[in-house]
């Protein structure tokens, strides 16, 4: 991963207030307005989640004071990308310097409870860690109020003014309705993200019924305030899709340069195909089924994906969402690295040159985020003004290129 290829500087003021947009273009929390039509859409909901066994008493504490949607919610849920992120941001960005150490600090402070819930469940504590990380920053998240909002008026906004999540808003906001009636949770702290996502490990309402777990035996099911419950919540679900304890999630490979076949394969089949691990060492069980996969292409890093890898999944359906918890579970578990790096067009920053490029950017005026080692949309778009100020080609990377050209103005 060298230097990009010098080109002439590119000034562009159209191109790159529309680039700006695409890259980073946050949503603005508008406030309540009026709408009669929400009131008389909850008079209706209210008859419905009786007949579903919700109380009046309930249905009226969960909405006092709601009495429009959330605005907010709606520019969240139409909110379109013009971009997927590259492999390198998605992975940079998850898988941290910060996030293995605090992995490692809450796996020692948690080991009792962790202890329980694997002998319970069989999942590795690593991989749990790795899913809070990635949901919550470890309960980082439950405390940002702009993200955080009431669930009950999340998933009413989205039943009564999203076309395409009124079936999942009703569905969400009934089962909402009934974790609030179980007594699991007051109404005041009944809070997620804008699609109901809850507690540190971000369940919707429906999988928090199917899933929840008292851990510390305090008689509720508190994924909020808990994180033995959230973590064994978040096992739960793991061990009722099929979690194979003891194994892996998959193993990072070698692969040969002719083409392989799609599909799953024995591993020793793939052996045959010229797969390898990158260790040099051998496959403990040649008879397990997996499936290749290169997340950034054949010039990135390759995996042959087990059994596991799936069942994380039907957490996230993403195959970079379950690569990432691999990889940082096995961090944190004290593995090195990935022998073979992402594929970018530009020298890598660690983290604490990320912090220090995001700092630099805002002392000079052009980033207003957090500064928190992770190179987002924000950051990108801040390192995008740098470059137009300083008449340099155009690209946005958080690269060792546009950290040594701040450090010299």
């Amino acid at each position: 991963m060298g230097q990009v290829p010098s080109m002439p500087p590119v000034r562009r003021t159209g191109f790159i207030s529309i680039l700006l947009a695409f890259l980073c273009a946050l949503p603005l929390v508008a406030g309540a307005a009026a709408d009669p039509g929400f009131e008389k859409w909850k008079k209706e909901f209210r008859k419905t989640a009786m007949k579903e066994g919700i109380t009046a008493e309930t249905f009226d504490r969960a909405f006092k004071g709601i009495d429009s949607p959330d605005q907010w919610v709606l520019d969240k849920a139409s909110y379109q990308p013009e971009f997927k992120a590259p492999a390198w941001q998605y992975f940079d960005n998850r898988i941290t310097k910060y996030a293995v150490k605090r992995g490692r600090a809450k796996k020692q402070e948690l080991k009792p409870w962790l202890d329980k819930i694997q002998k319970q469940s069989g999942v590795n504590p690593n991989i749990l860690l790795a899913i809070w990380s990635m949901e919550s920053s470890f309960g980082a998240i439950l405390d940002n109020q702009t993200v955080m909002r009431s669930v009950i008026r999340s998933l009413a906004t989205l039943a009564y003014a999203d076309p395409k999540r009124k079936k999942f808003g009703r569905s969400q906001l009934l089962a909402a309705l009934k974790i609030l009636q179980s007594g699991d949770i007051d109404e005041s702290h009944l809070t997620g993200s804008w699609a109901g996502a809850m507690g540190h490990t971000q369940f919707i309402p429906t999988s928090y019924q199917a899933y929840a777990v008292d851990m510390d035996g305090d008689g509720k099911r508190d994924i909020w305030n808990s994180v033995p419950d959230a973590l064994a919540t978040a096992a739960n679900l793991l061990k009722k899709n099929g979690w194979r304890s003891g194994e892996t999630w998959g193993y990072e490979v070698t692969i040969p340069e002719r083409k392989l076949p799609a599909g799953k394969l024995k591993i020793s089949e793939w052996e045959k195909l010229g797969v390898k691990r990158v260790n040099g060492k051998q496959f403990p069980r040649p008879n397990d089924i997996a499936e290749l996969k290169v997340p950034a292409g054949r010039k990135g890093p390759a995996f042959l994906m087990l059994k596991n890898f799936f069942v994380i999944k039907r957490y996230n359906n993403s195959d970079r969402y379950a690569a990432a918890v691999g990889i940082l579970a096995d961090q944190i578990g004290g593995a090195s690295p990935l022998t073979k790096d992402w594929k970018r067009p530009f020298t890598k920053l660690d983290q604490d040159e990320v912090i220090e490029l995001q700092t630099k950017l805002k002392e000079k005026g052009f980033y207003d985020g957090e500064i928190d080692g992770k190179a987002g949309g924000g950051t990108r778009k801040a390192i995008l003004k740098f470059e137009e100020e300083a008449g340099v080609e155009l690209q946005g990377f958080p690269s060792k290129e546009v950290l040594e050209l701040l450090r010299k103005q």
